[in-house]
């Protein structure tokens, strides 16, 4: 099912950093800020941006965070900082303000859409924080979304994650966000780690959440973009195809623009 990359790593790289620094010339900012979560989005994404020659504020945002995690995270940071002379870095601990939000809110009955209300609190607060970095600085806020998360699956919180100003590498897939971190060398450990979003405080992988893998959801977005039906498929690859529309579908809303009430004209 998996996909392998096709893409020309190193002219894909080279167009990126192009269009991230003729946009942030054109908008007459100083830098980038991106958040760093110890997956390989944010450390492919904070790679291209270094790059740039523009400053680069990396952005730890623990919140009851997982050591392993964690320790991607700085791992990469010190790699960058070795690499380049224009990034540097600061932790904001989340975790107190994370607590008092929820002591102020009432604890809901259903247990599931409480944790989720949670976990997608906790993207929202850290998007709070990477828009107050970028204020003071002067920066634009970089996402971090890949095209399967982005546009397939709608697999972000809206207002969260997805709460950005410019995302560098919402078109490509999974597998070429991979075949791009191995071009830039980013640690081995975030090669390898499996994609969680770090949301939930627990191991939960992406995997777990979503019931499909990146290899398996990629290859289900490429067959609905062909217009292929479930009807076509069976066993594991049925299965995988219902994910996708199913999510594809629910998830709308946060892919489409925001639904305004035109006013008709006789009524103006």
């Amino acid at each position: 099912m998996a996909k392998k990359s096709t893409i020309q790593v190193e002219k894909v790289n080279e167009h990126i950093v192009n269009w991230l620094k003729e946009y942030a010339t054109a908008a007459k900012v100083n830098g980038f800020v991106v958040g760093i979560s110890g997956g390989v989005d944010s450390a492919v994404t904070s790679t291209l941006c270094a790059q740039t020659g523009f400053p680069l504020l990396c952005i730890e945002m623990p919140i009851h965070q997982d050591s392993k995690q964690v320790n991607r995270g700085r791992d990469h940071i010190n790699q960058l900082q070795a690499r380049f002379s224009n990034v540097s870095r600061t932790e904001s601990d989340l975790t107190p303000t994370y607590e008092q939000f929820k002591e102020t809110m009432p604890v809901s009955a259903n247990e599931k859409k409480y944790h989720l209300s949670l976990a997608n609190t906790r993207a929202r607060l850290r998007m709070t924080t990477l828009y107050y970095h970028a204020g003071i600085s002067g920066y634009l806020v970089v996402g971090t979304g890949n095209k399967v998360e982005d546009f397939g699956v709608g697999f972000y919180t809206k207002y969260g994650d997805g709460g950005v100003d410019v995302s560098p590498i919402a078109d490509l897939m999974k597998s070429d966000v991979y075949a791009l971190g191995e071009f830039l060398k980013i640690p081995e450990s975030i090669l390898l780690a499996a994609p969680t979003d770090g949301l939930f405080g627990d191991s939960r992988t992406d995997e777990d959440q979503l019931g499909a893998s990146y290899d398996e959801l990629e290859w289900a977005m490429l067959e609905a973009e062909k217009g292929r039906k479930l009807k076509d498929f069976s066993e594991r690859n049925a299965i995988v195809f219902e994910i996708y529309n199913r999510l594809n579908s629910a998830n709308q809303h946060k892919m489409q623009p925001i639904p305004i009430c035109k006013i008709p004209k006789v009524l103006q």
